[in-house]
């Protein structure tokens, strides 16, 4: 009798084990849903595993990879697109990894757009006045999206989504991306000049040691007062500390946050009946113009089909042709300009 392929599944949800759990019903494969995440005390939960299976949060550091590679894991699969929380140059030659680089871009333009809408429209605020049949309009004026310059910092598929969403509100639209799309009808401007002229500014790029905390204390000055911040891609590119001054010294009019930087041991979890020691975030949350929301804008039902079933698609390719498509290695993404065609392992 063949031997099936085993994968551990770190941070499992409910809604990951309904989505996975129907992928798998073809392929057939072994998986073991662990509800922790993956780290240096419980990568040894992996052993005996083929592959193991990731999300955003989960920690991927050089300890970790030789513990995999010791426990004779050959893959890590990530079940989303962004891998900054993997040592991909450390795991480079040791491990492979994968990732879902196109989920559904529409579900995370489209709650940026519903963040954007709900903060500008005190629509979170009405709804709560209304459940107490409070029907004052006091204090609920927001203002007019159309006219407005929203300036779109990465222009991937998510991005140039979310650049089609806000034309369609007859918004004046402006772009930075370190590697501008070639043929395309964007207005691209300097980093400096978005900052200066964007009324509303949405980040949909990855996180990268170049662009942590792109957005600080001194980047804030250089915006436009009164200034809407949105952010559905990573914490990190934004200084919660300098967000919080400059939503104190009204130089922030708003920010919509579905991440945070110091997300990992916050999100995804109930902390109703306890205090939340982070700060900064019970800070930020109390802010009258701060919208946060749990690391959410992934969450449709097509999203998690398309997560299950390229996740599984890329473990099977892998380790039946020995390479993958959506093979991430240290350089493809450090020359940004890789040739590599993926038609063999990265290594």
């Amino acid at each position: 009798m063949e031997q099936k392929i085993k994968i551990s599944f770190f941070d499992a949800k409910e809604y990951d084990k309904d989505s996975f759990n129907l992928a798998n019903s073809n392929d057939g494969y072994d998986i073991k849903f662990y509800d922790t995440k993956l780290s240096e005390d419980t990568y040894k939960l992996a052993v005996g595993s083929d592959v193991i299976c990731i999300f955003v949060n989960d920690e991927v550091n050089q300890a970790v990879i030789d513990g995999l590679v010791e426990s004779g894991v050959k893959l890590i699969a990530l079940r989303c697109a962004g891998y900054n929380n993997v040592d991909i140059e450390y795991a480079f030659g040791k491990i492979h990894i994968v990732n879902v680089p196109a989920y559904s871009p529409y579900a995370v333009a489209e709650h940026a757009m519903a963040l954007l809408l709900t903060s500008v429209r005190r629509i979170h605020k009405a709804y709560i006045r209304t459940k107490d049949f409070n029907f004052s309009l006091n204090g609920l004026t927001g203002f007019d999206l159309h006219g407005k310059t929203v300036g779109v910092v990465g222009t991937g598929k998510i991005g140039r989504i979310f650049i089609d969403i806000c034309r369609g509100f007859g918004m004046h639209v402006i772009a930075y991306d370190k590697f501008p799309a070639k043929d395309s009808e964007i207005d691209y401007v300097s980093l400096e000049e978005l900052w200066q002229s964007s009324d509303i500014i949405s980040f949909h790029c990855p996180l990268t040691d170049e662009n942590r905390h792109m957005v600080n204390k001194d980047t804030i000055r250089k915006m436009k007062k009164g200034v809407v911040l949105l952010n559905t891609s990573r914490g990190a590119l934004i200084d919660s500390e300098a967000l919080l001054e400059g939503i104190k010294e009204r130089q922030i009019g708003a920010a919509c946050l579905d991440v945070y930087e110091e997300e990992s041991d916050v999100f995804f979890h109930d902390f109703s009946g306890h205090i939340v020691e982070d700060d900064t975030l019970a800070r930020l949350i109390s802010m009258p113009n701060v919208i946060v929301t749990s690391h959410q804008a992934f969450l449709t039902k097509e999203a998690l089909t398309n997560i299950a079933d390229t996740t599984l698609m890329n473990v099977k390719v892998f380790l039946e042709e020995g390479r993958c498509n959506n093979e991430v290695c240290y350089k493809c993404t450090k020359l940004g300009n890789c040739t590599q065609e993926h038609k063999a392992k990265c290594f």
